[in-house]
């Protein structure tokens, strides 16, 4: 395993946001760069899950940003970073992913997503855009890529789009392109940056009241690997996939 790149920050030196979202669990913090930007690594407990998350699960090296799930002591633990620079708005934001998200074990969730930072971008468990790989502890599910929209007001019903994928190539690549009136979603086979990337599945949100049900306001890029209902694998074994590339592209 090659030698995560990281650094420990005191929580007063992330952004405002960012800040009072992690300092009460933590003095201090762990950081990794990739894509040109430094993430958080996750170590405090709690939500989605609930799970125990671990630093030791997330490294970055050549291939790529590694996120992975581990039976530590007897626990299992999980994998989440997110963005400490500035919040990002309207544009596209483009993951590509080495590994097989197709496969992971029923109890695993690969998220991909947007989430609200701060007040000014809605009411907690809102204001949320997700790409989410999962099964949702059901075998006989076969739709594993899962597109949500979470409003940014409360009690709203999210937007939502499945599909089924496979990934034989182990690679792949998935965007969406993010306004202040529809969200469009594309996946693909290979990888965008390569030339290679072929489509496999679409969908766009365009709802009547766009902004009601739209997130309008800057939001924090997460990126995370974790078990449903903090439930350990049906397979008893651990998870890894590596995010080889991550971009922004305003619009």
């Amino acid at each position: 395993m090659s030698t995560p790149i990281l650094s420990r920050l005191a929580a007063p030196a992330l952004g405002l946001a960012l800040a009072a979202m992690v300092a009460p669990a933590f003095a201090d913090a762990t950081f990794v760069d990739f894509a040109g930007q430094s993430w958080l690594v996750r170590t405090y407990d709690g939500g989605p899950g609930p799970n125990i998350w671990d630093a030791g699960n997330v490294f970055v090296d050549e291939a790529g940003l590694h996120l992975k799930i581990t039976k530590v002591n007897g626990v299992w633990t999980c994998a989440e970073v997110v963005m400490t620079g500035p919040s990002l708005g309207f544009g596209t934001y483009e993951f590509e992913v080495a590994g097989r998200p197709d496969k992971l074990d029923t109890n695993v969730v690969l998220g991909l997503f947007n989430y609200q930072g701060s007040p000014e971008s809605g009411p907690p468990g809102s204001g949320e855009i997700d790409i989410e790989f999962a099964q949702w502890g059901n075998s006989n599910i076969v739709n594993r890529l899962n597109w949500n929209i979470h409003a940014p007001v409360a009690g709203l019903e999210p937007g939502h789009h499945d599909a089924p994928v496979k990934f034989p190539g182990g690679t792949s690549t998935h965007r969406f392109t993010w306004s202040s009136s529809k969200i469009d979603y594309a996946s693909f086979t290979g990888y965008a940056s390569s030339g290679d990337a072929k489509p496999l599945a679409e969908w766009t949100f365009a709802p009547d009241d766009p902004a009601s049900h739209i997130p309008q306001q800057p939001l924090v890029v997460h990126m995370n690997l974790w078990l449903l209902d903090g439930k350990a694998p049906s397979n008893g074994k651990p998870a890894e996939i590596v995010i080889r590339g991550f971009r922004f592209t305003p619009g």
